[in-house]
């Protein structure tokens, strides 16, 4: 039924003895309920002016002789006079010939059922309509991702992508391709600047030896090709590595700082290679990096030649060679360095290496890796006729002045 304006619907249920129809129960209704209220709640009236709505019957005749009916009746009065009009209908106790009784069963709100659907699909409304909004941290982080992305740039002859910051930063972030700028641009790193390949540009090549540089490699074999290049040319001063197997462009911002915090010194890293610790290896098992440069040229002289010095009393080349093999020796797998002077020998740590130490020194013997910082450090502008002995030498810019050996060229 089709309730409109009804505020409340009456149930009942009829039972008569025989045989009758809906036109006999409507009939009986109203004829046996006339003037029994008064005018003011006579049905024919209330019907006629729409506070009572048109009553339903539907009659169910059994085979017991007897008929049963289920009544609807809507009400627009309210809740007493409606209560008043569902009792006076159990007054009719005739339908037709036949002997009757109605049963009110139930009296329902039509009001709260429909508070209760309102709010029902008010909360569905409401939950499609705050799934579909877009909360206003989320606007505004879309909004910097936008001007980040738009931050990118072209710098060098290469035109490597890069962030704003580069040139007045006094460090940089040296990263694999584009999507890695943009993703450090996303989390507000911008003195970063791409490789932009395997190949190491000349543009990267002379930034690192100008300001102070972090390289930021993926964890795969490529980011391992790139970062054995780049010690090879570059002066790289960190290492910073994503995770095995993942990439440094879909690190998420939290991700990206964690590692860019957990970037190690060059020297530490050579460290680890040469005592075997955390060893980076490509996905086949290969080999550990390599970044000794084979072009240390010493200008064409002769191992003896070059350990030729006064610092020992005999002339004798042969005994000095044999004397550099014993200190070797001597200092093998400390990872320590042994200064000789005319005047003294001393054996200390890398980190106990001060520049007051050197001017009298004619040999420097390290078990420590000696990378290119150290050169720059200490041996930059050293006029002297210094003699570096290396277990492992990383070194790309080697002073004319200082003569630079390895284990295997004296042993």
């Amino acid at each position: 039924m089709d309730f409109g304006t009804t505020k409340y619907v009456i149930y009942a249920e009829l039972v008569a003895d025989g045989y009758v129809e809906k036109n006999d129960i409507i009939g009986a209704i109203f004829g046996q309920t006339e003037g029994l209220l008064g005018g003011d709640l006579d049905l024919r009236d209330l019907q006629k002016s729409g506070r009572i709505g048109r009553i339903d019957v539907e009659v169910i005749n059994d085979n017991d002789g007897k008929s049963y009916a289920k009544i609807i009746l809507p009400s627009s009065l309210d809740r007493i006079e409606t209560a008043i009009i569902a009792a006076t209908l159990e007054t009719v106790d005739r339908v037709g010939p036949c002997a009757a009784r109605i049963e009110v069963r139930d009296i329902r709100d039509i009001r709260a059922e429909k508070r209760q659907y309102i709010t029902n699909r008010a909360k569905e409304l409401l939950e499609t309509l705050m799934n579909s909004m877009t909360d206003i941290q989320d606007i505004a982080e879309e909004i910097r991702e936008y001007i980040r992305t738009r931050e990118i740039v072209e710098y060098g002859e290469e035109k490597l992508p890069a962030g704003p910051n580069i040139d007045s930063s006094d460090s940089i972030i040296v990263v694999e391709g584009r999507a890695d700028v943009l993703n450090l641009l996303r989390c507000g790193i911008k003195n970063v600047i791409a490789v932009g390949g395997t190949s190491i540009p000349k543009t990267i090549v002379e930034l690192s030896r100008k300001k102070i540089t972090t390289i930021f490699i993926d964890g795969d074999r490529g980011g391992e090709l790139i970062l054995k290049e780049s010690l090879q040319r570059c002066d790289i001063d960190y290492i910073a590595r994503a995770p095995k197997g993942r990439e440094v462009e879909e690190l998420s911002k939290k991700e990206v700082l964690k590692y860019l915090r957990l970037r190690v010194p060059v020297e530490q890293y050579l460290q680890q290679i040469h005592t075997g610790m955390d060893i980076p290896r490509g996905e086949d098992g290969d080999a550990p990096l390599e970044v000794i440069k084979d072009s240390l040229n010493n200008n064409g002289n002769s191992t003896k030649e070059l350990l030729t010095f006064k610092v020992f009393k005999s002339g004798d080349q042969d005994l000095q060679l044999k004397y550099i093999q014993l200190s070797i020796k001597e200092i093998e797998g400390t990872n320590k360095i042994k200064l000789i002077s005319p005047t003294f020998e001393k054996i200390l740590s890398i980190e106990e290496l001060s520049e007051d130490l050197l001017p009298e020194v004619s040999f420097l013997i390290s078990d420590a890796p000696i990378t290119q910082r150290i050169i720059d450090r200490f041996f930059n502008g050293l006029n002297s006729n210094l003699v570096i002995i290396g277990r492992e030498i990383y070194v790309t810019k080697k002073p004319s002045n200082l003569k630079i050996l390895r284990y295997e060229d004296v042993m």
